[in-house]
């Protein structure tokens, strides 16, 4: 138990609470006349803080870097060897709060973030003695026959042993229709099942499998992003060599190694320390309020600075589902005369109709009726054929609504459907045919749609400072031009496998001018671009689950215009962050001008600089602001 209480992330948050603790109990030794015993226990504050700082600056600059700690590691022991114990004290608790501020703030981010992620199967069905029987998904072997009921994901790579399934591929290759696939085909994990419960045989193991593949790129693209070098440690690599010359200066010039711990004191990088940690940190606050869950600062700053903006399509900037673009006529006589109701009608029947059908078109079909507010029937004797078309009576009629060799199939008459709309195989579309009364009445032309609020995206990240917004898809090249041209976006790079679309991210953050790079996807497939980008952002949905996991932020409304203002939450929270840290340090310089002179004394200093602290950190504090 005690070992389970004292956990490092324990440790970080009561750290404050017991220098604080510490540095009453002292002064209160004082007060009450015992102040040599006051001043063991600030020392002993001190001497306790020391260890784990040392510890924790001796591995940053093993790493080749120099961190704002370093400073407040100087004071403290300079504090403690001149005897200025209540100074020393002073630094630990500013230091010990910065610490556990920055370590609140990420650990509430990664807390909401549970809930958001989806997980891989862990359990397949496998076929055994005549029956299925659930197993591990990792027990599987080449050769198994494994079940895939409706709406699960194919759990392992294999060839499809039913006559036929329809899949929702979106999460790995970014095509939003499903698609249909006949027995042979080779089938990939992570695809969804968007149809009838359907049989595969298992042709590689789980651990070599599609989605256990695009597993390994993200851990191999998270090893291969530069770590990034926060602002307090930027601004403490030519602090820290100022610091110690004034205070060397003061000490010869003197003699006197308490002036020195004066300037040291005075130096301690309380802007650095706190007030940086505390904008970066309302940031982060800020954006949850908005429906961005950022992990932790380091994203913030990130943001704060990004260049470059890399989108997904299928879920991003579309909506990833299908949706009715448009109902055409054909034969204004099936659905009872022509005139400006019979779209109406023709949609209103099919929808009837489709209720009856768990087929992810037909679900479209009845949404895109129920939000029109059309009032539906309901069918009777119905004749389904899973994936293919649905057949039914409703209000005394015969409707038949499917695809066009269904139709066909079922005694229809669909030569007229060819030209009727846009041409779906090289716009990305699809067609619903719909019978009635044994005559081909209309189609209903599905696409995916773009959101609303996508075609004023690149709009606002340019008023934000990206200097690049383009796309980066694995659906094809027709489809994503028109998305691009209708969102005005400045470059597209179209069927993108997963390693591709690292090429891409590589290729963006190779150009000064375009980094930090953010990468904003849904899909499993986005997940390597979106660990090697400096920002991954992660859409909430069906798809995004591995997505999620390696994501630096989740938006978590369902609206994409929330990049930009991710983006410009960054900007301010940044703006904020650097102009609280140059005026600190700008009075902490002034301060150490005076110390060297001998005119503030170590505890003076430790004073002064909590006024600098109030000032910095409500300036800080208006991050929290819109």
């Amino acid at each position: 138990m005690p070992s389970q209480l004292l956990t490092p992330e324990n440790r970080t948050r009561l750290l404050p609470l017991v220098t604080l603790a510490l540095i009453v109990a002292g002064g209160l030794l004082h007060l009450g006349g015992a102040p040599s015993a006051g001043d063991a226990v600030w020392a002993a504050t001190v001497a306790v803080m020391l260890v784990p700082l040392t510890v924790s600056i001796a591995r940053t600059l093993a790493a080749g870097r120099v961190g704002v700690d370093a400073i407040a590691l100087v004071a403290m022991a300079g504090a403690l060897a001149v005897g200025q114990y209540l100074a020393g004290a002073v630094i630990a608790l500013m230091l010990s709060g910065g610490n556990a501020l920055e370590a609140s703030a990420s650990r509430r981010a990664r807390h909401e973030l549970t809930a958001l992620l989806a997980r891989m199967p862990t359990i397949a069905h496998r076929r055994h003695a005549g029956g299925w029987e659930e197993v591990p998904v990792a027990e599987l072997s080449i050769g198994d026959e494994v079940l895939v009921r409706a709406g699960e994901l194919v759990p392992v790579d294999g060839d499809l042993a039913s006559a036929e399934a329809v899949l929702d591929e979106s999460a790995l290759t970014g095509e939003a229709l499903p698609v249909t696939r006949a027995r042979g085909a080779a089938l990939r994990s992570g695809s969804a099942n968007a149809g009838d419960a359907f049989e595969l045989r298992a042709t590689r193991l789980a651990a070599d499998s599609a989605y256990a593949n695009i597993v390994r790129l993200v851990r191999a693209a998270e090893t291969q992003r530069a770590p990034f070098v926060r602002l307090a440690d930027r601004y403490a690599a030519f602090f820290l060599p100022l610091t110690l010359a004034v205070a060397a200066i003061a000490w010869i010039a003197s003699g006197d190694p308490v002036r020195a711990v004066a300037v040291l004191v005075v130096a301690t990088p309380c802007p650095l320390i706190l007030a940086a940690p505390i904008a970066i940190v309302s940031g982060v606050s800020r954006a949850a309020r908005a429906g961005v869950i950022v992990k932790g600062g380091t994203a913030i700053e990130r943001l704060g600075e990004a260049r470059g903006v890399l989108l997904d399509k299928t879920g991003t900037l579309t909506l990833g589902a299908p949706a009715v673009q448009e109902v055409v006529v054909l034969d204004g006589e099936a659905v009872g005369g022509g005139g400006g109701e019979s779209e109406t009608e023709i949609l209103r029947l099919a929808a009837s109709a489709d209720q009856l059908s768990a087929h992810v078109l037909a679900e479209a079909l009845v949404h895109d009726a129920e939000r029109r507010g059309l009032e539906l029937a309901e069918p009777s004797e119905a004749i389904e054929d899973p994936g293919q078309g649905i057949e039914a009576t409703v209000e005394g009629r015969r409707v038949a609504v499917g695809s066009g060799a269904w139709l066909r199939s079922r005694g229809y008459d669909v030569g007229a459907a060819a030209a009727a709309g846009t041409d779906g195989q090289e716009a990305g579309l699809a067609k619903v045919l719909v019978g009635i009364d044994g005559r081909l009445a209309g189609v209903a032309v599905m696409a995916d749609s773009l959101r609303d609020d996508a075609r004023e995206l690149a709009g606002e990240l340019r008023a934000a400072g990206v200097r690049q917004v383009a796309m980066v898809t694995g659906d094809r090249k027709s489809i994503a031009d028109r998305i691009a041209a209708e969102t005005g976006l400045d470059q597209v790079f179209a069927e993108q496998t997963p390693e591709q679309k690292l090429d891409v991210v590589r290729a963006m953050r190779a150009d000064s001018a375009l980094a930090p790079v953010v990468m904003v996807g849904d899909g499993v497939n986005d997940a390597p671009a979106l660990a090697l980008a400096d920002v991954g952002i992660a859409m909430s949905g069906p798809g995004a689950t591995i997505s999620s996991e390696t994501a630096d932020a989740v938006i978590t409304v369902d609206r994409i215009d929330r990049v930009a203002t991710a983006v410009s939450i960054g900007r301010r929270a940044l703006h904020i962050a650097r102009q609280s840290v140059i005026f600190g340090i700008g009075l902490s310089a002034i301060a150490m001008a005076f110390a060297a002179f001998g005119h503030i004394p170590p505890i003076a200093g430790a004073l002064l600089q909590e006024g600098i602290d109030v000032a910095v950190i409500l300036n800080a504090l208006r991050a929290l602001s819109s």
